[in-house]
C-alpha cells in the first residue's frame, strides 16, 4: 500500500483522505438511518393508547421527542393537538423540515467526494503525463525508466480516484433512496396521528 501511495505521487493524500471521509459517512448514515432507530416499531400505538386514557403529559411529550426522528414529528403534533387540524399539520411539516435536513447530514459532502475523486485522479494524470514529456525532453525516449515513473503515477492516481468515486456515488444514491423511504413512512405515521387527534376532537364537540 504504502509503495502505491509513493508511487502515486502527492495527490493520493487527498484521495486516501476523502476515502477515509466517504468510509466514515457511509457507517455512520447506514447507523442512524436504520428504520427501527427512525420509525420505533410501537411507538404510534403507544401514543394513541396515552391519549385514549387521556394519559398523556409533558414528560411523555418530551420522551416521545427526544426517542426518534418520528417521535420529533409526532412530538410536534401532540404539542399542538388542541389547536385546528391544518396547524397541526402545518407545526408536523415544519419540523419534518428539520428532520429531513439532519437525515441529509454529511451526504452532500459524500456527494462531493464522489464528484472530485476522479477530479483528483484525473489531476495526477495530467500531472504523470507532464512529468514524461518533461523526461522525454531532457533523456529522450531512450530511459525506460524515468517514463515508467511519470506513466505509472498518471495510472495510479487515476484509478485511486475512482477506486473511491464509483462506491461513494452508489452510496451516496443508496442513503438518498433510503431517506425517501423514510421520509414517507414517517409521513404516513404523522398523517395517522393527525387523523386520530381529529377524530377525537370530533366526538368530543
Amino acid at each position: 500500500m504504502y509503495e502505491l501511495v509513493q508511487a502515486g505521487g502527492w495527490l493520493m493524500i487527498p484521495i486516501l483522505l476523502c476515502s477515509v471521509i466517504a468510509a466514515a459517512i457511509v457507517i455512520e448514515r447506514l447507523w442512524t438511518l436504520r428504520r427501527k432507530k427512525v420509525i420505533p416499531a410501537k411507538l404510534l400505538t403507544g401514543i394513541w393508547k396515552l391519549l385514549d386514557k387521556e394519559a398523556l403529559t409533558e414528560a411523555h411529550i418530551a420522551e416521545i421527542e427526544s426517542g426518534s426522528p418520528l417521535g420529533r414529528v409526532l412530538a410536534a403534533g401532540l404539542i399542538n393537538r388542541h389547536l385546528a387540524r391544518d396547524q397541526i399539520r402545518e407545526s408536523i411539516e415544519e419540523t419534518g423540515r428539520h428532520v429531513v435536513h439532519e437525515m441529509e447530514r454529511f451526504l452532500n459532502a459524500l456527494g462531493t467526494i464522489s464528484t472530485i475523486t476522479p477530479l483528483l485522479g484525473l489531476l495526477g494524470t495530467v500531472i504523470g503525463m507532464i512529468r514524461v514529456f518533461t523526461a522525454i525532453t531532457v533523456v529522450g525516449v531512450g530511459d525506460p525508466g524515468q517514463l515508467a515513473g511519470g506513466i505509472s503515477e498518471a495510472l495510479i492516481t487515476t484509478a485511486a480516484g475512482l477506486t473511491v468515486a464509483i462506491p461513494s456515488l452508489i452510496f451516496y444514491r443508496y442513503l438518498k433512496r433510503k431517506i425517501d423511504e423514510r421520509v414517507v413512512a414517517m409521513e404516513q405515521e404523522a398523517m395517522k396521528l393527525v387523523e386520530f387527534l381529529h377524530g377525537d376532537r370530533k366526538q368530543l364537540a
